[in-house]
């Protein structure tokens, strides 16, 4: 059986070490991150530094939420999302396998994105128009 460490460190993008602690399910999160302690980070999610995730939450597995980025209370990220710099994924907001939120972009409290969405950067999904704002 393998025993996976307790903590990581990798080198930013400007060079920096950044220290990433391992969760019970297997989830990396930074140091500098805040994650409420009732979150589900899954097996080999990121959650990076400044990057806040609410009480409830869930962040799927493979998953990544970069600097800066917010995953409101009782959100729930499937399998393999990325949401992007200081993007926020409001409250009780879900989102679909494999979906993309780019650098900026805004899911509002409630909205549903489907699997392998793309939400532009910059750009707010609001509840009941997630058609309108998505990309193809």
């Amino acid at each position: 059986m393998t025993t996976l460490r307790r903590y990581e460190e990798f080198e930013d993008e400007s060079g920096r070490t950044v220290r990433y602690r391992r969760g019970d399910t297997g989830g990396l999160v930074a140091d500098g991150a805040e994650v409420a302690t009732d979150a589900h980070i899954g097996d080999q999610a990121w959650v990076d530094p400044g990057a806040r995730v609410g009480a409830g939450a869930h962040v799927g597995p493979r998953s990544w939420v970069e600097p800066g980025a917010v995953v409101g209370p009782r959100a729930q990220l499937a399998a393999r999302v990325h949401v992007g710099r200081y993007a926020v994924v409001g409250a009780r907001a879900r989102l679909g396998a494999d979906v993309e939120v780019g650098a900026g972009a805004r899911v509002e409290a409630g909205a549903v994105v489907p699997e392998q969405a793309r939400v532009p950067e910059g750009v707010t999904v609001q509840r009941g128009q997630e058609q309108h704002a998505l990309a193809a």
